[in-house]
């Protein structure tokens, strides 16, 4: 759903007005996808739309840097790194005369909004802009530049900024546009580096950007595992040479080829010098001998083409700041549109820059709770879980606490299931348990396939996709007097239950037998992980991310394979079940047409009227490429390219996949022919994603916390006895936060029969896949934006 601040109708919103759209500064994969959207959805409100190339530095020569965006000419774009339209740092605009003349090339133009996508330097410049507007006016009046009618028809400026970043260095979003794609292409090369690393049992040691911002080091190595990172945010202790050696011997102790450490390029140390990579390299080689190598990954991070979250986010940013752009008023302050959790919202810009500022003298002040602080509460958990993980030496006179803990796998295997593992059996030790992994499930837990597992036995599990415990999707109701054998003769005193939607009905039959069966009365808590993203309770399930950029990418190169053939179809295939999260988000990372879901009911006349849709583009604007459409059919969803239609595994008996191929073969014939491409398991192998990988952990890590809470608090005279309905919960991320909810709680939640949650937020965002793709729609814009406090920031979990 657009947003607005009153009802209106979103179609006639723009009519007379005209909206700029500008990338500067450093460019960030996503750019491309914000402009697409602000060009599509303003073309669609009737507002012009112009391209500002070059950045701030076209703004100030105009001429033909400033030109009229067309529908067509943001085609193509969704799968582009970089930024079409070009991006210059420009020392003009930084004086008021190189304002003046922006300021006349705008008026002259007719445009009285514009949209800025950059940085924090890009967006304070676009403030100064605006706040300087009337007196700009008056000057250039009075130097005849422009006449009084124009001014008057000028008389205020609209800025709205989206912050397009790699670092994620802005305050008052959970993700900068860019951040995510920066983090895909630091993973490909420490995953590419650790097979030599371990061949020749090497030490490397991998600077990353990240000058004020120790974001994406610090992502990267929880979501690799790496022994060691260097951040601005949190110099290191005092000695910490000697730290960092001992943690390198003990990782070699236990078995380990290989050694990686992960430096920000503006890592400090206590006294505010620079911690280099060469420095380290030297350190390691002195101390240790060992056979070390550095990299630098440079501007490595910011090429490529954008992630499918890339991709969702710069299109749902772009569609936020054209509603902003045209409902503003002379009142309404400057904004920059936000990610808060899965909402895209507005908040004050000069609010957002200020906080920014004044956490600047903190990066030096050398107060790392006042640092951390300033950098989010999503910023400080991740760094406690990757200390908590990395960098506490491991001796055998640990606390025993007496407990066991098992771990299991149930359900499709999904990409960063293993993470969670490694997470769930390393943070157990830490807490001084017992640690079992159970194998192929529920069964492997009735057959007694059950096993002590130790720190060693789960390294190098977190950039490994599937399941390494084995998984089923065996339900546990046959079993019941076998696993409360098991469960009794391994002593376990809570479960770890990592899964799909078989994991969550699972635990509940588990749960609902504790009546019968005693053993079955100890805590237990479910973490989703599922390619479905179908679990109630959770916005998100672990593999989803992984998933869709599966599918996301053998589209790209779909789209490639048919770059020179004149109107082609394709229809691939996804999955999902009865679930449309996939088919949905795909059709937006991968430019659809249309996404056809069990959720939203469709019949032969929404078929007829796509394919009509469909036809009509062809004929008429599109000369190659491919129509992307994702359907869906009986355990599959499957797309179709270049103009694109998402249709989900089970959302029609009938309209299957088959189906809507031979109807586009039959209906496009002497105008475009279809193809079609199943994708199948693929979508559930693979490596997983940063994203995947560092949500596993953290759930994993979340989940035992949970888990040595409970099992103490259940605890009576040496026996556990947990029958309460708060003792068996599942871990979920609803918006921001990670949250335990009973799972009798989340019954009246879930659809069992079609295995959904009977409530999905991003089902909201389906009308915008329309409007992207140029249907003539009806779009209910009453829902309010507010301007939310920066606050936000600073509480609960971001995306990653």
């Amino acid at each position: 759903m657009l947003r607005g601040s009153k009802h209106h109708d979103a179609q006639t919103l723009g009519i007379g007005k005209a909206i700029a759209v500008l990338t500067s500064g450093g460019d960030a994969q996503g750019m491309n996808a914000a402009v697409r959207a602000v060009v599509r959805v303003g073309i669609y409100t009737g507002a012009k739309v112009f391209f500002v190339h070059e950045g701030y530095q076209g703004l100030v020569d105009g001429g033909e840097n400033i030109r009229e965006a067309t529908w067509e000419s943001v085609s193509m774009m969704l799968q582009l790194g970089g930024t079409v339209i070009g991006s210059a740092r420009c020392q003009d605009f930084r004086c008021r005369e190189g304002r003046l003349k922006a300021a006349c090339n705008l008026i002259k133009k007719g445009i009285t909004n514009l949209c800025v996508i950059g940085g924090d330097g890009s967006l304070t410049g676009a403030d100064t802009f605006r706040a300087e507007w009337s007196g700009l006016l008056a000057d250039l009046v009075k130097a005849g530049k422009i006449t009084s009618d124009e001014a008057a028809k000028s008389s205020y400026l609209n800025i709205v900024g989206l912050v397009g970043s790699i670092d994620n260095d802005f305050c008052g979003t959970d993700m900068t546009i860019g951040t995510d794609s920066a983090l895909h292409r630091i993973m490909e090369i420490v995953d590419a580096i650790t097979t030599t690393a371990q061949s020749h049992q090497r030490t490397f040691v991998l600077e990353v950007m990240g000058r004020h911002c120790g974001y994406l080091a610090m992502v990267t190595a929880l979501a690799c595992g790496a022994d060691w990172v260097f951040i601005p945010e949190s110099p290191p202790e005092e000695n910490w040479e000697e730290h960092l050696c001992r943690r390198l011997s003990e990782t070699r102790g236990r078995g380990s080829r290989l050694n990686i450490i992960i430096v920000a390029e503006g890592a400090i140390d206590l006294n505010g010098k620079p911690i280099t990579s060469e420095d380290v390299k030297k350190l390691v080689v002195k101390r240790l001998g060992y056979d070390t190598r550095v990299t630098v990954l440079g501007h490595v991070q910011r090429g490529g083409t954008p992630s499918a979250f890339d991709r969702i986010l710069g299109s749902r940013m772009g569609v936020e700041a054209v509603m902003a752009l045209l409902e503003g008023t002379p009142d309404t302050p400057a904004c920059v549109v936000s990610l808060s959790g899965n909402q895209a919202i507005r908040l004050p810009l000069m609010e957002c820059v200020q906080v920014v500022r004044r956490c600047s003298p903190y990066k030096f002040s050398l107060d790392r709770k006042v640092y951390l602080w300033t950098s989010g509460k999503s910023f400080e958990n991740n760094w406690n879980v990757y200390r908590t993980l990395a960098h506490l030496s491991i001796v055998s006179h640990l606390l025993q606490s007496g407990y066991n803990l098992a771990v299991l796998n149930v359900g499709a295997p999904a990409a960063g299931m293993n993470a969670a593992v490694r997470s769930t059996v390393r943070i157990g030790i830490i807490q001084g348990h017992r640690m079992f992994a159970v194998h192929d499930g529920f069964e492997g837990l009735a057959k007694g396939q059950i096993e002590e597992i130790g720190w060693g036995g789960v390294g190098g599990w977190t950039g490994q996709g599937g399941s390494r415990l084995g998984t089923k999707r065996v339900l546990p109701k046959k079993y019941l007097e076998e696993i409360s054998a098991n469960i009794s003769n391994f002593n376990l005193h809570g479960l770890i239950i990592i899964g799909g939607f078989e994991a969550f009905t699972g635990s509940l039959e588990l749960m609902e037998a504790r009546s019968k069966y005693e053993e079955l009365c100890i805590p237990l808590v479910v973490i989703p992980a599922t390619v479905s993203n179908n679990v109630p309770g959770s916005d998100f399930s672990i593999g989803a991310d992984t998933a869709l950029n599966t599918i996301t990418t053998t589209c790209d190169r779909i789209k490639q394979s048919a770059a020179g053939t004149k109107r082609r179809v394709f229809i691939i295939e996804t999955m999902g079940g009865y679930c449309g999260y996939l088919a949905t988000m795909a059709g937006f990372a991968a430019g659809a047409d249309a996404a056809y879901i069990y959720e939203e009911q469709f019949s032969i006349h929404d078929l007829q009227v796509n394919v009509e849709h469909l036809t009509e583009k062809m004929k008429t604007t599109v000369k190659r490429g491919l129509i992307l459409r994702y359907v869906t059919k009986l355990n599959s969803a499957s797309c179709l390219i270049n103009n694109a239609e998402f249709r989900n595994e089970k959302c029609s008996e009938n309209y299957t996949t088959e189906f809507i191929f031979n109807l586009y073969s039959e209906e496009g014939k002497g105008i475009f022919d279809s193809r079609k491409n199943v994708l199948g398991h693929m979508q559930q192998g693979g490596t997983p994603t940063p994203f995947d990988r560092n949500f596993g952990t953290k759930m994993g890590a979340k989940a035992v916390l949970w888990m040595t809470g409970k099992v103490k608090e259940c605890s009576r005279h040496g026996r556990i006895f947990a029958n309460t309905a708060d003792s068996a919960c599942l871990l979920g991320m609803r918006k921001r936060s990670l949250v335990f909810q009973p799972l009798v709680d989340l019954k009246d939640e879930s659809d069992f029969e079609h295995r959904l949650p009977k409530h999905q937020w991003w089902l909201k965002l389906r009308p915008i896949l329309k409007i992207l793709a140029k249907y003539n729609i009806n779009l209910d814009t009453s829902e309010t934006a507010h301007l939310e406090h920066i606050t936000r920031k600073t509480s609960g979990e971001s995306h990653i």
